[in-house]
């Protein structure tokens, strides 16, 4: 409910003249005892004491109307969802209808300990001292307190019963009705244990205390009856400090998100047209407005820098530790750090649109998503707890059957401890909470999984396709050789070049005009132009027919290249795009661009083969250009002339041959071999992280980003398959130890107590162990 919502309004008097409250859009009658305001020559009316103190925050932001344009509100704080079955979504806490757990907000957003582990703490301590009377009570003569013969037992046992029974009826309610919620909506589940094996052992320590007459002699100690109230409570005890120490720990798994919500700031200062200054809620600022960004403050938005000079730490969004130089018409994005430089920036992207808002839901959307590896677990949780049920009563009915006396107080011990020591939480846990914890961990290294499938097949491919320019290479070519032939000068051959590519918006094209700009040289008017794809560019210059493009394009149009193919062989072998200019119907030369190679590209190709990848370049320059690349980075497989509609051909291609494929494209041309791909890795612009067809987007287009993306996946499939042993392993051996199966060979037979302390334990183990990823070195 809004803070609006929460006051009572009453319509205006028929004819009473009205205004518009600037903040909630009511209609306020205008009245001498109305709530109001003087801003700016004007007079505002508001509903009431709460609109008139949010305008007051920012009253430019009211008074200008621009609280129509607010954009969306970038967190989801209302939605809940459960850890082991992210399918289940509310809009409020409470408690999963399947396994019982807790549900936990989507996208965590205060540091604040969450209302259950605050109630569950204080019901730990009450359990916890009701608990250490009991054990004394019951166990004192092993550590030299023997209470009970000095009080005697009939004293004792109704001591005990006093002890326990608020705890039973107050403290274990919680566990009490999620039990029974698992029973009603039959879902068994870890509290259909404990429910069964608490109230067992409580109910049985009545019979006993109360009615000890109706159990059969054999099956008491002298004339009384053994109790279990010590059990019953020590495990509600244990329980309580499981949950305790599981809920601290998946708050932890969402650090992550909490430190990305983190690096907006709460305000923004906004400059006004007159050149006022003020700082305004960040919730207020609109695309359009106009902000200055000070050394050392936050970007508060996603901008374009249109006045100053600074450098801008991205390393919270991109994992790139090295501050990156911002200039007037570069682009700035919210949560980065301004270092040393003041900035004045124009809101492009606020709310829910900026990047920092879709990578918060891109990690809280991973967060609920379920990995195929977690099909195994399913299958099993689905009979384990029955399971674990009839074992239950098999062990009770053969201790009572064949167990030594008192036959009755071990076959209850047998079967409580069985009932307690099961933790098919182990098992839902193991899978979902690693998922968690690595993408968090992904987004502070500039990596973000769209789902926990493309994180588990990252892990299995074999095969990495990636382009070469911007991804191996700076993205950013350069005019490196001008050649002249058949008469003409350099100085012509390049003017003619520059006066084609003016027209032109590829990348290459822009080289040539700025290698023109670069050296002096005018470029003169094109007329009649016209591109070729794939092939080059031709018009009219200065009256004459003038083209440029590769070897296809010059013999389409009937010109021979033989006489410069030495020359434009060499400029390839050197990694450089050659390209042939040609007036009229004869070759005037040679234009070569190149592509800087990125420092960090030849170590992280060594990476990836050390990773057991097998790298492929796929690009659209000639063979020997690729080819000259290919071999100074030691990549393993060349593609070339390869077109953005032929990538998904050449995926389909390999998969065919049983490789298994990771894409990595801009996320717009390459959007088909993305989806065809095993993997689909979206190299972002920066604008838009939320790629479709991509369930991995590496906030730096390199592949250092790709060397991450598998670190993280490999380090998650192992993580997952550590905790799926362990929940495994512990489940094999626990269940059979309960039930008494060492006795005969040990005499060791597992008390409630010690069965309660291994399944609080066992959760939590299985948590501590996926925290490890938030250490991972990528």
């Amino acid at each position: 409910m809004s803070d609006h919502a929460r006051h009572h309004h009453s319509d205006p008097a028929p004819g009473a003249k009205t205004a518009t409250d600037p903040v909630c859009g009511m209609q306020v009658e205008m009245r001498e005892d109305a709530r109001h305001r003087e801003y700016g020559a004007e007079t505002y009316w508001f509903c009431s004491e709460n609109c008139e103190l949010t305008f007051e925050a920012d009253p430019h932001f009211y008074a200008s109307g621009n609280a129509a344009k607010k954009a969306p509100a970038a967190r989801a704080d209302a939605v809940w969802t459960c850890p082991m079955h992210p399918e289940i979504v509310r809009d409020e806490p409470g408690s999963c209808p399947i396994c019982g757990m807790a549900l936990e907000p989507v996208v965590p957003s205060s540091d604040e300990p969450s209302e259950e582990l605050v109630d569950f703490t204080r019901r730990m301590w009450v359990s916890a001292s009701a608990a250490v009377p009991l054990i004394i009570l019951t166990m004192g003569e092993w550590i030299a307190l023997d209470v009970r013969s000095w009080l005697g037992h009939q004293i004792a046992v109704y001591l005990e019963f006093v002890l326990a029974t608020p705890i039973i009826l107050w403290a274990a309610v919680p566990f009490f009705k999620r039990g029974w919620d698992s029973i009603r909506t039959m879902n068994p589940n870890m509290w259909t244990l404990i429910t069964i094996g608490v109230i067992a052992a409580y109910v049985y320590s009545l019979v006993a205390t109360f009615a000890p007459g109706l159990f059969p002699e054999e099956y008491r100690m002298g004339e009384a009856v053994g109790t279990y109230y010590e059990a019953a409570v020590v495990i509600v005890a244990l329980v309580f400090v499981g949950q305790v120490l599981e809920l601290r720990a998946r708050e932890r798994t969402g650090d992550a998100i909490r430190a990305l919500l983190d690096l907006a700031p709460k305000t923004a200062r906004r400059i006004l047209p007159n050149g006022d200054e003020y700082d305004a809620p960040l919730e207020n600022i609109v695309e359009g407005d106009l902000l200055r960004v000070r050394p050392g403050d936050s970007v508060p938005v996603d901008g374009e820098v249109v006045e100053g000079r600074s450098s801008v730490d991205e390393s919270m969004i991109t994992g790139e530790p090295v501050p990156v130089e911002k200039v007037q018409g570069d682009r700035v994005t919210g949560g980065t750090i301004n270092k040393n430089g003041t900035l004045a920036i124009l809101a492009t992207q606020v709310g829910a649109d900026t990047v920092l808002a879709q990578i918060v839901e891109m990690v809280a959307g991973a967060r609920r998503s379920r990995a195929p590896i977690q099909g195994l677990a399913d299958r099993v949780s689905s009979v384990f707890v029955p399971a674990v049920v009839i074992i239950a009563i098999v062990a009770f009915f053969s201790w009572l059957t064949f167990g030594p006396d008192p036959a009755l107080a071990f076959a209850v011990a047998s079967a409580v401890s069985v009932l307690i020591i099961a933790c098919p939480c182990a098992l839902g846990l193991a899978t979902p909470i690693s998922i968690t914890t690595a993408a968090g961990r992904g987004a502070q290294a500039g990596v973000l999984i769209k789902d926990a499938e493309a994180l588990e097949r990252m892990a299995r491919v074999d095969t990495v396709i990636v382009d070469k320019t911007g991804t191996l290479t700076e993205g950013k070519p350069k005019l490196t050789d001008v050649v002249a032939q058949g008469g003409h000068d350099e100085t012509g051959v390049l003017s003619l070049a520059a006066a084609l590519e003016r027209g032109s918006e590829h990348p290459l094209a822009e080289a040539i005009v700025e290698g023109a700009r670069a050296r002096g040289v005018a470029a003169g008017r094109a007329d009649d132009f016209d591109a070729l794809t794939g092939k080059g560019v031709r018009g009219t210059v200065e009256g004459h027919a003038v083209a440029l493009g590769n070897r296809a394009m010059m013999a389409e149009l009937g010109i021979s290249t033989d006489v410069a193919e030495q020359a434009a062989d060499k400029l390839r072998a050197e990694g450089k795009t050659a390209m042939f200019v040609a007036v009229g119907e004869r070759l005037a030369g040679i234009v070569a661009v190149a592509d800087p190679i990125k420092e960090t590209t030849e170590g992280a190709i060594r990476d990836l083969h050390a990773l057991g990848l097998t790298v492929i370049m796929a690009t659209g320059d000639n063979q020997r250009t690729a080819e000259a690349v290919a071999r100074k980075l030691g990549i393993d497989e060349v593609r070339a002339g390869v077109l953005p509609e032929d990538k998904k051909a050449l995926v389909e291609e390999l998969r065919a041959k049983g490789a298994r494929i990771a894409m990595a494209g801009d996320g717009v041309n390459d959007a088909p071999a993305l989806a065809a791909a095993d993997v689909g890795i979206a190299m972002s612009t920066g604008a838009d992280v939320a790629v479709e067809s991509a369930g991995i987007t590496l906030m730096r287009g390199d592949l250092v980003g790709l060397v991450r993306a598998r670190k993280l996946a490999k380090g998650t499939l192992r993580n997952i398959k550590q905790n799926l042993f362990f929940a495994f392993a512990y489940n094999a051996a626990g269940v059979p130890i309960a039930a008494g199966i060492l006795y005969p060979f040990v005499g060791l037979l597992l008390s409630p107590m010690i069965a309660a302390a291994a399944m609080s334990l066992s959760s939590v183990s299985v948590i501590s162990n996926a925290l490890r990823l938030r250490r991972l070195d990528l």
